[in-house]
């Protein structure tokens, strides 16, 4: 095959930006492939709230005086709509389908997650929760990553991380093996048809003994990868209605992707717009909305096709917000956070810890209760089967009984 040295450095580039495909090249056994179609294992759905969502106007602590008296203004009364949940605690109004999941006992809810000496930097503080890292720590892999360069079975597979996007995230990438960014089948399976990559992959190449042979392999992977994800994913097309929003719409490529059988073990999806400095009542209202109704509709579409026991959704946010508002009518960076928990494989549901106590601020800032990476061992461990303590370089105290 005859090309030019400016075509394949043309093709190379776009090859790196847009399919950032895996480092470490298995070759694809396509039976496998096919045979991982009915696979029943189990699943994480990663679900990232970008700019620091505020979780006291979340999970309001709706009869503390102590929450009023920090937000003369911001704070969400009683009777405003707030959905009540346990422990003198409830939903932001907006939440409505996660209220519904919460009463069928498919939601937990982890109160103050954080860590010790917490950043307040939005890139900072997401690539500790990210990397699993330690506040004084900086790591260049990601914890979903090294579960990926792990040694389950299911990791030899290209795909077995996506992350529906255009950009993969520090969490997805491993030293060895990388996660799978794409923003849905039809497209990434698009972009490897250019004429030069179906040449590579329909080629024979030696094993690989120089850069050019290890980019080969690396293109024709992808392009195995991306044929196969399309493929599969025809086989079920969604009949749930999602709200009409980009969230929304990753959110019904991950269930398809799940519902057809697709033997990823690892999913990622973001909603940004949470920096909410300005007005936020408004902005975070209609955000909270936005993450009830999708992951409603999600959770709807995996119960329907029976996958909803074997997926858990961990959703986050970098940190929480301040305790008091500010002058702005918003909120400023602060520390701990509410994590929610959504699967039909939920052992404990409901409130599973304290409320943040307003009575014991750090720096006008909640203190933490759990350590993240507690949490993340305990997915790591309970759900996944994987080593927790080689994964984060450290033992963290797991969370016994809930998966």
């Amino acid at each position: 095959m005859a090309t030019s040295r400016r075509d394949f450095l043309k093709t190379s580039v776009l090859a790196s930006s847009l399919l950032f495909v895996p480092n470490f090249l298995h070759a694809l056994d396509r039976q496998g492939l096919r045979d991982l179609r009915d696979a029943r294992g189990r699943r994480l759905v990663v679900v990232q709230l970008g700019g620091g969502n505020d979780g006291l106007n979340t999970i309001i602590p709706y009869r503390n005086d102590l929450y009023y008296k920090a937000r003369p203004t911001l704070g969400i009364r009683e009777g405003s709509g707030i959905l009540a949940l346990d422990k003198d605690l409830g939903f932001n109004p907006a939440m409505t389908r996660l209220k519904g999941l919460y009463d069928q006992g498919q939601l937990a809810i982890l109160n103050s997650v954080g860590y010790p000496n917490p950043d307040r930097s939005h890139f900072r503080s997401m690539d500790i929760w990210q990397s699993g890292s330690a506040s004084d720590q900086y790591l260049s892999t990601g914890w979903l990553g090294r579960y990926l360069d792990s040694d389950c079975p299911a990791c030899l597979l290209p795909y077995n991380g996506l992350e529906v996007d255009d950009t993969l995230s520090l969490a997805m990438k491993g030293s060895s093996r990388k996660g799978l960014a794409l923003k849905n089948p039809a497209k990434l399976r698009q972009l490897t048809q250019n004429r030069f990559i179906a040449q590579v992959s329909g080629a024979k190449h030696p094993g690989a003994v120089s850069e050019l042979d290890y980019l080969y392999k690396t293109l024709a992977e992808t392009a195995s990868s991306a044929d196969y994800l399309y493929q599969a994913s025809r086989i079920y097309k969604s009949a749930v209605a999602y709200p009409n929003t980009e969230f929304g719409r990753n959110l019904k490529t991950t269930a398809e992707l799940i519902n057809s059988g697709v033997g990823s073990r690892v999913f990622y999806v973001s909603l940004t717009g949470f920096d909410t400095h300005v007005r936020q009542q408004e902005q975070q209202g209609k955000l909270l909305g936005d993450l009830s109704e999708g992951l409603g509709s999600f959770a709807e579409d995996l119960q329907k096709a029976g996958n909803f026991d074997e997926t858990l959704v961990l959703v986050f946010s970098e940190f929480g917000r301040r305790v008091s508002q500010n002058a702005s009518n918003g909120t400023d960076h602060g520390t701990a956070n509410n994590v929610l928990l959504l699967g039909g494989g939920l052992r404990q549901q409901g409130i599973l810890n304290a409320a943040p106590n307003l009575q014991d601020l750090l720096d006008g800032d909640l203190r933490y209760q759990l350590d993240f990476r507690s949490l993340y061992a305990t997915v790591l461990h309970d759900w996944l089967g994987a080593d927790d303590q080689a994964i984060l370089g450290s033992q963290f105290e797991r969370l016994r009984g809930l998966l």
